[in-house]
């Protein structure tokens, strides 16, 4: 007797197939948990001290409107060092070291201030590790000419350009096109030792579902990734001049996620080696998805293969960061940070342990 199949949606047949292509997550625990940023939680990133790794700080968002809206400074023992309130909706931030600036290189932050339709920059100081406004103008102007949310500055990516030291912010707002979503601006010395933006580009394809938030640069290889968030991660040349600069890469991670992709991040192992890291927004337990940074043998874009998934108990991650030099005796592999929306607050994950749990497997 014959019995009639139960047919199941495409849907659910691509969810399944998408599941079956990674492998066992690992289960690893934060070595340090921050205080809380405040209302919103949203992105970090790493400062490294250039002299002493062992106080560099976790710089993140509060993601909230001003007057609330800050950056909140950590030390790596996850205690607030400094919080710079004031700030209008701030949603995502990123360091860069090594701007030219009145005579002198600084490192800096700079932060998308979506409500006002900006980026803030601050001048990071390696004496006392404070941070410090140094936004020409009062801020860079961004997307200007876009109409309504698509003038809402949300992802941001720095980029030093190695041939030159040039310094650039890839941005993403809240709503794009499907063509040219993403600007970058080249960060320069106004003349009085602030910081001023220039556009030299509009580039990246969208699909036109949910957004682009999460971007991130290989400064090394000299290639940004954005994540498209409900269908992929796509990549490109980070170098505006590049001859290929307007041509996609590669589109992957097209499968395997349970949430939205989410914060990026590059976890470099050695020279041109590594990882690139995207995470999967889970509720109460979110997935941090690991591609080869190098692509294959036969093609340095194919990063189609997921080599690792890491489970670490923060719930809903937006942003993520990692670092892979060794910040002192007790980081000496570095370190991966995500966002943990629940707390509102940050976990730093001491990649040595991630390291020892991958081998455990």
């Amino acid at each position: 007797m014959f019995q009639t199949s139960r047919l199941i949606p495409v849907a659910a047949l691509a969810a399944l197939a998408g599941a079956a292509l990674l492998p066992e997550p690992v289960a690893v625990k934060p070595a340090v948990v921050t205080e809380s940023a405040g209302n919103d939680a949203d992105d970090p990133a790493v400062w490294i001290h250039p002299k002493a790794p062992s106080r560099s700080l976790v710089i993140g968002t509060n993601k909230a409107a001003a007057p609330h809206g800050a950056l909140v400074v950590f030390g790596l023992d996850g205690k607030t060092r400094q919080r710079i309130d004031g700030l209008d909706r701030p949603n995502n931030v990123d360091v860069e070291h090594g701007l030219k600036l009145a005579g002198r290189r600084a490192d800096i932050a700079v932060t998308t201030e979506r409500y006002q339709k900006r980026l803030r920059v601050f001048r990071i100081d390696e004496k006392t590790g404070m941070l410090e406004d140094v936004s020409s103008g009062g801020g860079i102007p961004v997307f200007e000419g876009r109409e309504g949310r698509g003038r809402e500055p949300m992802g941001i990516a720095l980029y030093l350009r190695p041939r030159d030291g040039a310094v650039f912010a890839i941005v993403s707002p809240k709503e794009g096109p499907l063509d040219g979503y993403l600007e970058q601006y080249l960060l320069e010395d106004d003349g009085a030792g602030k910081v001023k933006g220039r556009k030299v580009r509009e580039f990246g394809a969208f699909s036109g579902a949910g957004e682009i938030e999460a971007v991130a640069v290989d400064d090394e290889l000299g290639y940004v990734y954005y994540a498209d968030e409900d269908v992929g991660i796509r990549k490109y040349h980070a170098d505006p001049d590049h001859p290929l600069a307007r041509k996609e890469l590669a589109l992957f991670g097209r499968a395997g996620y349970e949430g939205n992709r989410e914060g990026l991040a590059i976890y470099a192992t050695g020279k041109g080696k590594g990882y690139l890291i995207s995470t999967d927004q889970v509720k109460g337990n979110s997935r941090y998805l690991l591609y080869r940074r190098e692509g294959t043998a036969a093609d340095p874009h194919d990063h189609s293969g997921v080599v690792a998934v890491i489970e670490g108990g923060a719930d809903s991650t937006d942003g993520i960061e990692a670092v892979s030099q060794a910040l002192g005796r007790a980081w000496p592999k570095g370190m991966l940070v995500a966002m943990n929306s629940a707390g509102k607050n940050f976990f730093l994950y001491n990649w040595a342990e991630i390291e020892a749990a991958l081998r455990r497997r």
